[in-house]
């Protein structure tokens, strides 16, 4: 509403300078007033507008990434019941005085066939180091897991919100051209009239043709958001997509402190890392033991012909004589996968950081710019453009000031939308790490820097009458 009395003042303005050309413009101020209250009222869309979260959890449960990840997962957790398991064991058959299968030679008491059956048995917990291990890889992988899902949140969350705004932009940049094109009519009636000069028609004409190329860049730009959002979602690309709904600011209630901190605690890649280190001592214990003979056992039952059946028992151990290149370096290995998991952490540690406060400083940036945009700058600019309409009353400034003072007016609403989706963005990005939802809004959605009522300079005089 206070655009529209905005601009219902600055066409007051027009018609008070043009009454001389009144046989020539009364026609063109009459549709201009009806043309910006029909833009500015536009119809709203019949479409249904998507839910983010209703999106979020379609690429969730779609995007072959994920999936594929969580495959990954499952694969790993099989591993874990077949490391803890005993080898397999051995069963065979054999026979000795004939060439015919399974037969004896009759008078040969030395002439058998048999079965045996063996079983290695490993040194007591090395089956449990084994499941340890395997264990601790499928929780890894399942950091990796969660780590992906992560990410194709926040990109879907950025996506949208680069969505929200280039919709937004192009329906402030139609306003505008809607606008400029009923200007710079009246520009025209003037000039015909002899009351104006052709530059302001000309002016006029060449900030609609600047217009028209900015929204051919911002279709293009949102085309390229909607194919985004389209494949995160494992969509055609061609898919049309209807606008988005609003978004509403999110409060960051959390200090820079608490932000690290939640990070240390949440970081998909830290408890990834910390899982491997976890892995690596359990592959050293293992090593260690590996120091041990293992136990083989084997039963053996013979059939003789003329003599009675014979049953048998072997017991064997490896004997680990080559433990200077075998297990010690085993042991060693394990020592050194230990200690590169434990780097590995510290310096994910170190990207943590970087990436927290990188992403908190971009969003305390915009959420700053916000504020100046609501609280500052357009209410600024809203007095440099009601000063230029009441000096153009009077003849004291030209039709282009006016008309620069309210395209500038316009233009930082959608610097207003562009910094709310970067901060939103930069808080998706935040979400990554944190695993805190943070896009979320916890508070009422701050007005947009819409100008503030301008009182038209033809009205004051009745107002103060009153």
């Amino acid at each position: 509403m206070k655009k529209m009395f905005l601009i219902c003042g600055f066409v007051a303005v027009i018609s008070v300078a043009t009454a001389e050309a009144q046989t020539a413009s009364a026609s063109v101020e009459q549709s201009l007033t009806s043309g910006v209250q029909a833009g500015i009222a536009q119809e709203p869309s019949t479409q249904p507008t998507p839910s983010l979260d209703a999106l979020i959890v379609q690429a969730l449960a779609k995007n072959p990434g994920v999936q594929a990840a969580l495959h990954a997962v499952e694969a790993q957790r099989r591993r874990v019941p077949q490391a803890k398991t005993l080898p397999d064991p051995m069963v065979g058959v054999g026979w000795a005085g004939n060439i015919a299968p399974f037969s004896v030679q009759e008078g040969d008491p030395s002439s058998y066939r048999g079965v045996s059956a063996s079983q290695q048995l490993l040194y007591p917990g090395k089956l449990k180091l084994r499941g340890e291990i395997a264990s601790k890889e499928a929780d890894a992988t399942y950091w990796d897991y969660e780590a992906v899902r992560r990410r194709l949140t926040a990109a879907v969350k950025s996506a949208y919100y680069d969505y929200f705004f280039y919709d937004k932009a192009i329906e402030i940049t139609h306003k505008d051209k809607d606008l400029l094109q009923k200007l710079a009519a009246i520009a025209e009636a003037r000039y015909r009239v002899g009351k104006g000069i052709q530059q302001d028609v000309l002016k006029s004409q060449t900030e609609i043709s600047l217009l028209l190329q900015r929204l051919t860049v911002l279709e293009q730009q949102r085309k390229t958001a909607q194919v985004r959002l389209n494949t995160l979602l494992a969509r055609d690309p061609e898919t049309t997509l209807p606008p988005a709904t609003n978004i509403q600011q999110a409060s960051l209630n959390y200090t820079l402190d608490q932000i690290y901190q939640l990070g240390r605690e949440n970081d998909p890649g830290l408890h990834r890392q910390q899982q491997m280190v976890l892995r690596n001592e359990r592959a050293i214990n293992l090593a260690q033991k590996d120091y041990y003979p293992d136990m083989n056992v084997a039963y053996v039952y013979q059939q003789r012909p003329g003599l009675p059946d014979m049953n048998g028992f072997t017991f064997t151990v490896n004997v680990p004589v080559f433990y200077r290149t075998k297990q010690r370096e085993e042991v060693r290995q394990a020592t050194e996968e230990k200690i590169s998991a434990e780097r590995s952490k510290d310096d994910r540690q170190n990207e943590v950081n970087f990436e927290l406060k990188q992403q908190y400083l971009a969003a305390k940036a915009s959420d700053d710019l916000l504020r100046l945009y609501s609280e500052g700058v357009v209410p600024q600019a809203s007095l440099a453009l009601e000063s230029s309409m009441s000096s153009y009353q009077v003849g004291n400034v030209d039709f282009l000031s006016v008309l620069g003072n309210f395209s500038t007016v316009l233009n930082y609403e959608i610097d207003y939308y562009r910094e709310l989706a970067n901060y939103q963005m930069a808080l998706a990005q935040l979400e990554t790490i944190v695993g805190v939802d943070l896009t979320s809004p916890h508070s009422p959605s701050p007005q947009p820097p819409l100008a503030p009522r301008v009182t038209p300079p033809g009205q004051a005089s009745e107002n103060s009458r009153m």
